[in-house]
Order: structure tokens, then sequence, then C-alpha cells
């Protein structure tokens, strides 16, 4: 019988200090060629044993393979130059220095499905993988190619596409499409970003996600939240397409927000990642303070259909405190599973 409220992080982990700087986003590798592939494959093992020690359900590689969520997919395409870079504003709040696109984008070769291999091997458990989600990719590049973001947004989505059926063959369970400019960009989701990241799921047989977030807890960020105001309302803009949708699971940011959790009403019937975990703070939450989260967050989704997890980005935090609230996460869970299967008990015995 399948668990009810299966935990799961929405992706990232800290890595350890011999593979990149600890506690720094996106920190270069401190090994080369096949020292650097033999020690993303030793932080893997050590990733996948915390998520175990912590109880996780749903065990991903911590983006041990990955020094950033979105690059490190595209260098290994066709058509985008690195060396010519431009300064771009990302998600439309903070600069920063991206690739250039300069010709017809193409996958030559698999990227991820050799780690998500190995993953595999390495346990029976459900795996989930995250790949960047098409819309988000044309936010991290400066085009100079096609000069359209929806016409890029769709060559992404095919690509995307052919690396999700290997990774579906490859063992993978879940595949998460992260799309952080889905809180962003509202026209733009509704007129072709859905639609965009359909094609990048066509034909999969293995269940779906798109994970949505307020973004990692830098300042850009933390600054940003602050203009929003007392309650967060950009889910609403793209929820009613999505839960017309053929996305399996749709996981957000909820614990230490300001989203107003009856926007869940939305996506009725569908599967919810459920952020339960702050990650823009070193303070480790208490399981009553996850119960809390996910109590709120069953009034909304129904209980089979209701997935404890992170909120994103916990690659800066310290190790200490991410296994920490990986284990606050799983005890928060722990709780209202039990109060769920008492419920459930005392209704069948009144009921008797």
């Amino acid at each position: 019988m399948k668990r009810l409220l299966p935990t799961s992080t929405a992706g990232s982990l800290p890595k350890p200090a011999w593979l990149a700087e600890p506690e720094t986003l996106w920190s270069p590798w401190k090994l080369q060629d096949e020292a650097l592939t033999a020690g993303k494959r030793d932080a893997l093992r050590l990733s996948l044993l915390d998520q175990q020690q912590a109880n996780i359900d749903i065990v991903s590689d911590g983006e041990q393979t990955r020094q950033h969520f979105v690059t490190t997919f595209i260098e290994h395409l066709n058509g985008v130059d690195f060396n010519q870079r431009q300064t771009v504003k990302i998600r439309d709040r903070y600069d920063a220095s991206v690739p250039s696109v300069v010709g017809a984008v193409s996958r030559s070769k698999a990227v991820f499905v050799e780690d998500a291999k190995f993953l595999r091997q390495q346990t029976q458990q459900p795996i989930k993988w995250a790949l960047p989600g098409p819309m988000t990719m044309v936010d991290t590049l400066y085009d100079a190619h096609y000069k359209s973001r929806e016409k890029l947004a769709w060559e992404f989505a095919k690509i995307l596409n052919q690396e999700a059926k290997e990774l579906e063959a490859a063992g993978v369970d879940i595949i998460q499409f992260d799309e952080p400019a889905f809180n962003v960009f509202f026209d733009e989701v509704n007129d072709w970003g859905i639609a965009a990241l359909e094609r990048a799921i066509e034909g999969l047989k293995c269940e779906t996600a798109v994970h949505i977030c307020y973004g990692y807890g830098i300042k850009a960020n933390t600054d940003w939240k602050k203009t929003l105001g007392s309650q967060w309302r950009q889910y609403e803009e793209a929820f009613p397409k999505l839960q017309q949708s053929s996305i399996d699971i749709i996981s957000l940011e909820c614990h230490n927000s300001h989203v107003p959790m009856e926007l869940l009403e939305l996506i009725r019937g569908k599967k919810v990642m459920v952020g339960a975990i702050d990650v823009a703070t070193d303070t480790i939450e208490t399981p009553e303070e996850v119960a809390n989260t996910l109590r709120h967050a069953l009034k909304f989704v129904d209980a089979d259909k209701l997935y404890p997890s992170t909120n994103c980005g916990m690659t800066p935090l310290s190790h200490p405190v991410a296994t920490g609230k990986l284990k606050a996460l799983s005890a928060g869970a722990a709780i209202v599973r039990e109060e769920l299967v008492n419920a459930s008990a005392s209704f069948s015995a009144s009921s008797n």
C-alpha cells in the first residue's frame, strides 16, 4: 500500500566541501575531469544517505551533479555560447551575466541520464529528477538567434522532452520541471508557457511535476518578496490552466510565505507538493510547525494527493541545518500521518 503523505525535497541539497565551496550558491567545482566525475558520484551517494537517514520517501540526487539548476543543462546543448555573455534581468528583478543563444539549439547527447541511472542503482525508493522548465531556460539566456521567447521555449521544450524520455527509461519515477518564471511572467505563462511545458512532458508515462517557487533565499529575492504585500497571490495567475493541464504534481512554496493556502482550491484534484520547510533561514523548523503547515494544506488538498516537501534552494545552507530540516519535515509529516490514520480508524469504528 502506498505511504500516506510521502515526503520529498524540491531538489538541491548542500554539496560536500571537497566538491564545491560550502554555503555558496552555484559555486565552481573544486575537482576536474575524472576526479570531478567520481566526486559527483560520491556526493550523490552521501546526499542519498542524508535523505534516507531523514526518512525522506521520494529521493533525488540533491543536485550534486549540477553547478546550476538551469545552466548546467544548457551548457551541454548546441547553439549556446558561454563565451559570448550578455547582462540581462533575470526573473525581471536582478541583473546577471548569461550565455547567448547564437544558433539553432539542439541536444546531441543525454545530459543527466547516466547520473540518473547511477542514482537508480543505489536505491529501490521512488526517485525524482529535476530539469529546468522551458520558460525559465529562456529567462536565463540572451537570445541573439530566435529573437522570440516563445519560439526559443518551444525548441527547448522539444529538447527537454528528449531528455525526459531517456530519464524515464533510466528508471526515474517523477520528472520535475523547475519554473520559477511562472511566478513572474503571467501573460506569457498563459499564452504559451504552460503549452510549452505540456510539449516537454509529451508522451511520458512516469509522473510529472512543475515546481513554482519565489526563488532562492538571496537578497534580490528576499527584497522582492518584501514588495509583494501581505498576500502573495502570484499562483492565482497560473493555477487555473495548470489545473486543466496534463501535469500530475504541482510543487509550491508555502511555509513562512504569504501565499494564501486557499489558492490550492484552484488546483483541486492535482497532487500537490507543499513546501513546508523554509530555506531562507538557518532556523530549523519544529515538527509541529511542519505539521501545522500540512494541516492547513489538508483543508484544500485531499490527503492522498498531498506530498510534504521542502521549499527550494537548500544548497547554501550548512550541512547540519539542511539535514536538521529534512528530519523536521519527516517528523512533521509523521505527526499528521498518524492523525489521519487515527481519524480514519475512529470514523470506521463509529460507522460500524
